[in-house]
């Protein structure tokens, strides 16, 4: 039996386990420092990798405002916006069809932009009050034949180029005239147009004979009569201008306000005043000041007439937006 005893006390082992533990926890703080420093090492490189990215980030930034700033001039970016500006699918269909060598769908005057019933009074109400008078539109649909018909006894000149809105729609008597013109400037033209504008002695407003006139915005093969005749109310709904290769309604806007500046007082309503061009040209050549009253999509100016000013606007009040 005592060696059994022997035997079960034998296990000295214990403090050899207990050293075994004393020593684990002995290298505990060591291990507890590395960790420390682990940690602080890792809060050290946060803020350096926010740093980094950071950077990047506004490199990133800086090469494409400058990339930008070198390739959209504000004829590209009047371009975009021209896209932009369809409406619906089909309009916007339209537009690529109007490219060259491609062949464009007929619009009917069924399809046309139609007026609202408070753009119509505004327009209704206008000659009303001026009639007998001389009127002429830029543009053709039905609903402007009932001008015609409020114009009894005046003059009703109605400009187009587009031959199949003239076939489907008949004049009256009632001093009713339809004349096909050609518009041959795309919409996206419009910027460097403007730009030749303003720096042309030719296009000022002191200019009177728009038939010899050399400056690109002026319409010089309509009918005599437009030149011949003083116009009370100009109208201004053509042509087209729906995207950026249809043609414009530059050269109607600028042609309406020297017509209307070499006649009596005459009142010019222009037409789709949220586009871009219309916009733009309309504040430049018309201006601000002369705008009397807005309904929908329709602007009214009345321009004095035979002024001899050789600016368009006062210089404080033409802008572009």
């Amino acid at each position: 039996m005592p060696p059994e005893v022997s035997h079960f006390r034998a296990p000295q082992i214990t403090p050899s386990v207990q050293f075994s533990i004393t020593a684990a926890s002995g290298s505990s703080p060591k291990f507890c420092r590395a960790a420390r420093r682990m940690k602080f090492s890792g809060k050290t490189l946060l803020p350096v990798l926010i740093f980094i990215l950071s950077c990047l980030s506004i490199l990133r930034l800086l090469k494409i405002a400058i990339t930008t700033s070198h390739s959209t001039s504000p004829a590209s970016a009047l371009s975009s916006t021209l896209q932009q500006e369809c409406s619906s699918p089909s309009e916007c269909s339209e537009v690529t069809s109007n490219a060259p060598g491609v062949s464009r769908p007929h619009k009917s005057s069924a399809n046309a932009t139609l007026l609202t019933p408070k753009e119509f009074k505004l327009l209704s109400n206008l000659i009303t009050r001026k009639a007998p008078c001389n009127l002429l539109v830029f543009g053709l649909q039905s609903q402007y034949l009932n001008l015609s018909s409020i114009n009894a006894g005046g003059v009703t000149l109605f400009l187009e180029d587009d031959p199949y809105k003239i076939s489907e729609i008949k004049a009256d008597s009632n001093g009713t005239r339809i004349h096909k013109v050609k518009y041959q400037v795309p919409a996206k033209k419009a910027y460097s147009l403007l730009k030749h504008a303003r720096g042309n002695p030719a296009c000022a407003p002191s200019t009177s004979l728009l038939q010899q006139s050399t400056c690109k915005l002026a319409l010089r093969n309509l009918p005599k009569e437009v030149y011949q005749l003083k116009w009370d109310v100009v109208v201004v709904d053509g042509p087209i201008g729906d995207g950026p290769e249809a043609p414009g309604r530059m050269s109607t806007i600028y042609t309406a306000s020297m017509l209307a500046r070499v006649g009596r007082t005459t009142d010019v309503v222009v037409h789709d005043v949220h586009r871009t061009v219309e916009k733009w040209f309309s504040w430049e050549f018309l201006c601000e000041e002369n705008l009397v009253s807005a309904k929908g999509k329709f602007w009214n100016f009345r321009i004095p007439g035979q002024s001899n000013s050789t600016r368009f606007c006062s210089p404080e009040t033409v802008r572009i937006e």
